[in-house]
């Protein structure tokens, strides 16, 4: 198995009572925990207001992260979960994420999908397009974006987007172009897409979703005549680990006590209940089960989030030393 980390950049107010000034310096200095371990890439989010509600903290711009990362780290793979496709015109996309592969030498990962946060569409002026309209977004894009990396222009006359002779150099340094994450578990489309386009998938990480939407991607890539087996499927997991039981509760009622000063409290209930019931909630032992029966289901490729890695790294060490090696 394989296994990415998350930095925190503040979406998830996992930068809340942090200096601004020394966010950059916490940010890279995980990114370097990650790079120095056994972590095969690192992840920002692409988001512009905080969860679990919009409220005046941090929220850093990830194509940002990505450039600056990409020049302070050497070996992992950059990627973002996901890329909204509508907040960048797909051209410029294209022609961002090549410069930033090339800066990278070569390690952008391009996590993609059609956007959800309505607060945040709202607020910069993007409007909240069906989820139709969405996702005929992600599907004229990726194309575009396909076209760049591969040939060096696109030209599209698409219901969403219009290019023409739309020139990408230089191209990036991974041969055949930013290998693609099709994020989201849509049935009737996004699979769709996926099936068609991506190297990866990122959906539902719970051994029964995940089952099923890998059982309905399949259908899809019978249907597209891709190879099902060639797509790596992946998924994000809230990371909550401790030595014993006692320390599992410990870390939730710091979470607990971390959102309850910015958030209401019917919010609150829902957020710690969303961590406490995920997938990776307990001892070493009972995490690194659970992911030895997700790998059987054929997810291969674990991405941790922890929630207090900017101010303790110990669940994260706790992780990194006693399950990662025993899956890896």
């Amino acid at each position: 198995m394989r296994f990415g980390i998350f930095v925190p950049q503040g979406w998830r107010l996992d930068l809340a009572g942090i200096e601004p000034a020394r966010h950059w310096e916490t940010m890279l200095d995980i990114a370097r925990f990650a790079e120095n371990g056994p972590y095969e890439s690192i992840w920002v989010y692409d988001h512009f207001h905080t969860v679990p509600a919009p409220v005046a903290e941090a929220t850093h711009e990830a194509w940002s992260l990505m450039a600056a990362l990409a020049v302070t780290t050497s070996r992992v793979r950059l990627g973002q979960m996901c890329t909204c496709m509508s907040y960048r015109n797909p051209a410029y996309l294209a022609k961002v994420a090549a410069t930033t592969d090339v800066l990278s030498g070569g390690r952008v990962e391009m996590g993609i999908g059609a956007g959800w946060y309505e607060h945040e569409w709202l607020a910069y002026g993007y409007g909240f397009p069906s989820a139709g309209e969405r996702i005929g977004r992600l599907d004229e894009g990726v194309q575009i974006m396909r076209q760049m990396w591969r040939d060096g222009s696109a030209t599209l006359d698409g219901r969403y987007y219009q290019v023409d002779g739309a020139l990408s150099y230089p191209l990036p340094l991974q041969d055949g172009g930013i290998p693609l994450w099709i994020a989201g578990g849509g049935e009737k489309k996004t699979l769709r897409i996926a099936a068609r386009y991506a190297q990866y998938t990122n959906f539902v990480g719970d051994a029964e979703g995940f089952k099923h939407k890998s059982e309905v991607l399949a259908a899809h890539c019978k249907e597209a005549g891709t190879d099902f087996d060639a797509i790596v499927r992946t998924a994000n997991y809230n990371v909550i680990v401790g030595e014993t039981e006692k320390d599992v509760q410990d870390r939730l009622a710091w979470i607990r006590s971390h959102y309850e000063p910015h958030v209401p409290s019917d919010v609150l209930e829902r957020t710690v209940q969303q961590f406490a019931n995920g997938p990776l909630v307990g001892t070493p032992e009972q995490v690194a089960e659970k992911l030895t029966e997700l790998r059987g289901l054929g997810m291969t490729y674990a991405i941790g989030y922890f929630a207090d890695i900017a101010y303790d790294r110990t669940s994260a060490r706790l992780f990194t030393e006693k399950v990662i090696p025993e899956l890896a």
